[in-house]
């Protein structure tokens, strides 16, 4: 019962460990074993814990107490980080889920992986909910023993261990722990399986858990499978952007292509979307027709269609009504969406303001644009047109006036009134994005 080899075995080869500490059985069992594995066979861990506080619980503070005094008698360095939960559409469940991965990530040192103490009954309780949603293969995989994370590994040592060993480790080494109350609180759908679904089901087959737990890996081994042998294909039809051609893909059959297009998905990291979404995302944005500006919305990014290619796009909220006034000397703008502006003199297309030309950013300019290298006037849709500018880049670009007339595209196009006579110009432009 104490034998921690496997734990070894498991984390090998790193050193540098994050664990995700809720207070609760799971995560104090499993930062009990690794604080053991350190003492007897090796010294050379590095273990940090994290504590997240939701502010969900009257009782989070004590949980935090909790938490900063086991790990004080274990020499575990504890960071407890303090989150908000923003509104959303993923519930309490998913906010706090998604609070807590951000900032785990943003916690991690180089060279560090992260560890979950997630369990076999999790794993169970996670493949039943996907099959409550009729997921496929992908999503009856459940969660992996090690997936990449955040330009690291995260890595779930317990996730074939029942509760019940975690419960008998816990008592053979006189552990104490948290009992979060909202467990008990059968509305969520996890804790409705836990307490009302698997009692039956376990009574009856004791060994349900473990079975399923087979499953969930036999799913993941066919979706591992399926993407070595699609890789090659995936990587024929993805420029290097990262957009997918439209084309090719309807000479497929309706499985292939969904399950290409689940991997261009899971390619730019998406949370794997329903079929449902995936018919949606080919019928109503791959197949529109040719004068549409099709877009559908997956959490923060949207899928847009532009030249025969989709492509993964950052969801952006432009007020493209209001105007940003960036009065001498131009100190750095920030526009909220697009990103921060500078401004540099020197070698330039962009003539420098007048005394009396007011400067100012705005995102539309009406009426005909005469642009450096072309003779005749146009609107600016049709400007961005023939520089094949994708839509959602038209929405975002910086349009500098002086006054009331359109002098530059910042990183696209000068227009003849802003055109500078000789080299002196000056070169404002989008340094980075903003959040």
């Amino acid at each position: 019962m104490s034998d921690t080899s496997p734990l070894l075995t498991f984390i090998q080869p790193h050193r540098h460990l994050l664990v995700a500490f809720s207070g609760g059985l799971d995560s104090t069992v499993l930062l009990h074993q690794l604080t053991l594995l350190r003492h007897s066979v090796a010294p050379d861990l590095q273990i940090r814990a994290m504590h997240i506080h939701h502010g969900l619980s009257p009782k989070a503070d004590q949980w935090v107490a909790h938490c900063q005094a086991l790990c004080q008698d274990w020499q575990i360095p504890l960071e407890v980080a303090y989150v908000q939960l923003p509104p959303g559409g993923q519930g309490i469940e998913g906010e706090a889920r998604s609070a807590r991965y951000q900032a785990l990530t943003q916690a991690l040192l180089r060279d560090e992986v992260l560890l979950t103490a997630q369990h076999q009954d999790d794993q169970c309780e996670t493949f039943l909910l996907a099959l409550k949603r009729g997921s496929g293969p992908a999503g009856l995989a459940a969660m992996p023993e090690k997936l990449d994370f955040a330009n690291t590994q995260l890595l779930r040592p317990l996730l074939n261990t029942p509760r019940t060993e975690l419960e008998q480790w816990a008592a053979l080494h006189q552990l104490n722990w948290i009992e979060d109350e909202s467990n008990q609180d059968d509305k969520y759908d996890r804790n409705f399986l836990r307490l009302r679904v698997l009692p039956v089901i376990q009574q009856r087959w004791p060994h349900f858990t473990r079975s399923v737990s087979r499953s969930a890996q036999l799913c993941g081994e066919q979706e591992q499978l399926l993407d070595e042998l699609l890789a090659e294909q995936l990587a024929e039809l993805m420029s290097e952007t990262g957009a997918l051609q439209i084309a090719p893909l309807c000479e497929m059959s309706d499985v292939r292509r969904f399950a290409l297009l689940r991997r261009w998905l899971g390619y730019h990291q998406a949370a794997m979307p329903s079929r449902a979404s995936l018919l949606r995302l080919w019928q109503e944005v791959a197949l529109s027709r040719d004068d549409a500006n099709p877009r559908l919305r997956l959490g923060k990014y949207e899928v847009r269609r532009f030249q025969g290619q989709l492509y993964w796009v950052a969801v952006v909220n432009t007020d493209k009504d209001k105007i940003y006034s960036w009065p001498a000397p131009f100190e750095p703008l920030a526009i909220p969406g697009t990103g921060l502006l500078t401004a540099h003199s020197g070698s330039s297309q962009i003539r420098h303001p007048k005394a009396h030309e007011a400067v100012s950013v705005r995102f539309k300019a009406s009426g005909l644009q005469y642009i450096v290298g072309r003779k005749k006037g146009r609107a600016l849709k049709k400007i961005w047109q023939e520089l094949n500018i994708p839509p959602w880049q038209r929405e975002t670009t910086p349009l500098l006036f002086y006054g009331e007339q359109l002098i530059a595209a910042l990183g696209v196009f000068v227009t003849v009134e802003g055109q500078a006579n000789t080299t002196d110009g000056w070169q404002p432009g989008v340094v980075h994005s903003m959040e």
